[in-house]
């Protein structure tokens, strides 16, 4: 796991929360995409693993890393068994969103009663997956979010003025575009029911990229699943590098208008 800060500022690590038993129990599979993270992916599983919620299964989707994500994650299936851990090999990168419809639909196919995407780096607090499950059941949400900006919603120190504010206008722009009330629709920490999963058809998703996490959330909202947002703190990576290029910026610039033209032609 990508190490915290430590010293007199640093802020205290967050335990998960015990819910009842046959809410642990719920079929939850995380689904997440890899490449070149085999500096992180070793202690994420161990932090998944860990986790008071029998019923979770993570699947690592790795588009052939050249650093050896796919054979590191093979060996953590070895140590943790096929019923907590797969790996689904993909043979390259296609871009995240890709990577994401992949997992999630042979979760939703493999039994799968809620499905979690998460990134591998670290950035999302697998302490948080508890309670974002318990949230999921007690309201049925057909999503829920594990939100930066709502009440309570922190980010890293390491974050500058110019990317806090980057990111705060990226959510404003799509949610104005779209005409959402969704306070982070670009965030990548969300907890979908399976049912809202098959209503939005995953194989129909055009994003390639981050923007996925826009287009997901708008198609559940116009099938009129409800989004739940739940406070995180999230984390910057400390180990290996974004994925973020300029043809994936340029796709979430473009993907509200495309969403919002396609709602009107409806």
């Amino acid at each position: 796991m990508p190490s915290k800060p430590s010293g007199p500022d640093a802020k205290p690590a967050a335990r998960a929360v015990a819910l009842p038993a046959d809410w642990a129990a719920t079929p939850l599979t995380v689904v997440m995409p890899t490449y070149n993270e085999a500096g992180n992916l070793p202690g994420m599983a161990e932090a998944l693993m860990a986790l008071p919620l029998p019923g979770l299964r993570l699947l690592v989707v790795d588009d052939s890393s050249p650093d050896g994500t796919g054979e590191i994650a093979e060996e953590h299936v070895r140590r943790f068994g096929p019923e907590r851990m797969a790996v689904l090999h993909r043979a390259g990168k296609e871009g995240l969103g890709r990577a994401y419809a992949a997992g999630m639909g042979q979760a939703v196919a493999d039994g799968a009663r809620y499905v979690l995407q998460m990134d591998a780096d670290g950035s999302h607090p697998a302490a948080k997956v508890p309670e974002m499950l318990g949230v999921a059941l007690s309201t049925g949400a057909g999503v829920t979010m594990g939100s930066r900006y709502v009440q309570g919603g922190t980010l890293s120190d390491a974050w500058g003025a110019h990317r806090r504010l980057l990111s705060r206008w990226a959510n404003a722009y799509a949610g104005t575009i779209l005409g959402t009330r969704v306070r982070d629709i670009t965030g990548g920490f969300n907890l979908w029911r399976e049912d809202t999963l098959r209503a939005i058809d995953l194989a129909s998703v055009d994003s390639a990229g981050y923007s996925f996490q826009v287009e997901m959330k708008y198609r559940a909202l116009r099938r009129g699943y409800s989004v739940m947002e739940v406070p995180i703190h999230f984390e910057d990576r400390t180990v290996g590098e974004s994925k973020m290029s300029l043809m994936v910026q340029l796709e979430s610039v473009a993907m509200p208008w495309k969403l919002r033209a396609s709602a009107r032609r409806r």
